[in-house]
C-alpha cells in the first residue's frame, strides 16, 4: 500500500469511527457485579466459664511511673548502680531490650563481676544477657520464681501497656524505649520457635459491632516502631464470619508469654550458666556497701521506692481470676456485649483460662477485689456463652463444645 491509499484509508476509517460514535448506538451492558460471598466462619472451640470452673484469683502491683521506665547509672561511692525498673504493665515486654542496653552500660566498667538485684523478669533477662558478655553475675533477690510480681503478669508482648504518660515523654527516652522494644521483639520471636519458653504466636479477636474499631492492637500510637508495627496482621471480619456475639471481629497475631514456664526457663538457663542467687532483703543505698561486687544492676520494680528514694513510683494494681485450663480453646478473645459496662475477655494458658484485669492506681494491697471479680467472670460468662460453636450452636451450661462435656457434667458434679 503506497502513502496516499494509506492515508486515505485511515481517513475513511476515521470519519466512520466518528460517525458511528455520534449516531444511535446499541450499547451492551456490562453484568452487574456480584456481592462478595461471605467467607466461611471461622469455627472456634467455645470457652467453658462458670463459677464452678474458677480455680483461683492473684494480684499483682504493677511498678509505675508517670515518665516512664529509669534506664541510667548513678554512682554511689565506689559501687556503680545501672538502675533497670519502673515498666508499669510491660516489663515482660522491655524486659531483654532494657537488659541488654544495661549490659551495655557494664561494659564501660573494668570490673567483670555483676550483682542484679531483683530476680522477676527484668532481673532474670538482664542477668541472661550480662552472662552473654561474659559477666560473672549473682542475683540478689527476696523472691524468686513462682513468687515474684512477674508471675502475677497477663504476659504477652505489649511494650506501651501502662508504660508512659504521654506529656512526660521526651525524645530521648523514645529514642531508649524503641530500641528497647525491638531487641525484646527480636527476641521474643526467636524464643517462640524454642520447645520449653512458653512463648509463643496466638490469634486474638476482638469483638466490636464497628469495623472501624481499633483492637488491641492499635493503641499504642506513635512509640511503636517500625520495625514491630511491619509486622502485625490485622483482619476484619464481617457478620456471619466469626462465632463471636458482635457484628465484627477483628483478628489479629500476638506473641503470648505463659509466665510460670518462661520464668523457670530463665532461671534454669541462669543457672546452667554459672549464675548463683543469694537471698537477701535492701532496704537503702547503704546496704548494698557490704555486696562484693562493685556493679550493680537494680532491676527491684517497686522496691526502688524505698531503696533509691524514687517517688514517683507509684502501685498499679491487677487482678486476674483463672478457670480450669481447657486446651481446645487456642486463641485471645475480647469484647462487650451492648449494655454491658464491662469488657469480657479470656486468655488461654497451660495452667488455665484467665479472665478479666484491673487498673488500680495507688493500691497496695494483696487482697482480692470481689466486687471486680464478680464483674469480670460474670460478664465473661455472659459474653462467651452467646459465643457459636463449631457447629453453630451455643453453648450450654452442662455442655462444651458440641460434643465435648464440661468437667463438672463428666464428674457428675452439677446438679
Amino acid at each position: 500500500m503506497n502513502r496516499r491509499v494509506m492515508l486515505k484509508t485511515s481517513g475513511m476509517a476515521a470519519i466512520a469511527a466518528l460517525g458511528g460514535a455520534c449516531g444511535p448506538k446499541k450499547m451492551a451492558l456490562a453484568p452487574a457485579a456480584r456481592p462478595a460471598a461471605p467467607r466461611e466462619p471461622i469455627n472456634l472451640a467455645v470457652p467453658r466459664i462458670s463459677w464452678e470452673r474458677v480455680i483461683r484469683t492473684t494480684i499483682g502491683l504493677r511498678p509505675h511511673r508517670d515518665s516512664g521506665f529509669v534506664l541510667k547509672p548513678e554512682k554511689f561511692g565506689e559501687k556503680t548502680v545501672i538502675h533497670d525498673y519502673g515498666f508499669g504493665g510491660a516489663g515482660m515486654s522491655l524486659a531483654w531490650g532494657c537488659g541488654a542496653m544495661a549490659a551495655d552500660m557494664c561494659l564501660l566498667q573494668e570490673e567483670r563481676r555483676v550483682a542484679v538485684l531483683g530476680c522477676g523478669s527484668p532481673g532474670l533477662t538482664a542477668a541472661r544477657q550480662l552472662q552473654r558478655r561474659g559477666f560473672e553475675v549473682t542475683i540478689y533477690t527476696l523472691a524468686t520464681p513462682p513468687y515474684t510480681t512477674s508471675n502475677m503478669s497477663m504476659a504477652g508482648f505489649t511494650p506501651t501497656a501502662g508504660l508512659v504518660a504521654p506529656e512526660k515523654r521526651t525524645p530521648e527516652w523514645d529514642a531508649q524505649f524503641r530500641q528497647a522494644a525491638e531487641i525484646s521483639y527480636r527476641q521474643l520471636q526467636l524464643m517462640s520457635g524454642m520447645p520449653g519458653y512458653g512463648v509463643y504466636w496466638i490469634d486474638s479477636y476482638n469483638g466490636t459491632d464497628s469495623p472501624d474499631g481499633n483492637g488491641r492492637g492499635n493503641q499504642d500510637g506513635d512509640l511503636v516502631p517500625d520495625a514491630i508495627r511491619t509486622g502485625r496482621d490485622r483482619e476484619i471480619l464481617g457478620p456471619g464470619e466469626h462465632p463471636f456475639p458482635t457484628k465484627y471481629a477483628i483478628r489479629s497475631s500476638a506473641l503470648a508469654i505463659e509466665p510460670s514456664i518462661y520464668l523457670e526457663a530463665l532461671l534454669r538457663d541462669f543457672a546452667l550458666f554459672g549464675g548463683k542467687i543469694v537471698i537477701r532483703k535492701f532496704d537503702s543505698p547503704r546496704d548494698l556497701m557490704s555486696l562484693q561486687e562493685n556493679i550493680i544492676v537494680n532491676c527491684t520494680g517497686l522496691g526502688s521506692k524505698t531503696i533509691f528514694n524514687d517517688d514517683e513510683l507509684v502501685p498499679v494494681r491487677g487482678q486476674l481470676t483463672v478457670c480450669v485450663p481447657q486446651p481446645e480453646v487456642n486463641y485471645r478473645a475480647s469484647g462487650r456485649l451492648p449494655g454491658s459496662m464491662v469488657n469480657a475477655s479470656v486468655n488461654p494458658r497451660s495452667d488455665g483460662l484467665v479472665i478479666g484485669n484491673m487498673q488500680d492506681r495507688g493500691n497496695y494491697s494483696l487482697e482480692p477485689n470481689e466486687e471486680v471479680r464478680q464483674a469480670n467472670v460474670n460478664a465473661a460468662i455472659e459474653y462467651f456463652s452467646q459465643m457459636r460453636g463449631p457447629t453453630g450452636n451455643r453453648l450450654t451450661r452442662a455442655e462444651g463444645p458440641r460434643g465435648i462435656p464440661s468437667l463438672e457434667s463428666f464428674y457428675g458434679l452439677e446438679s
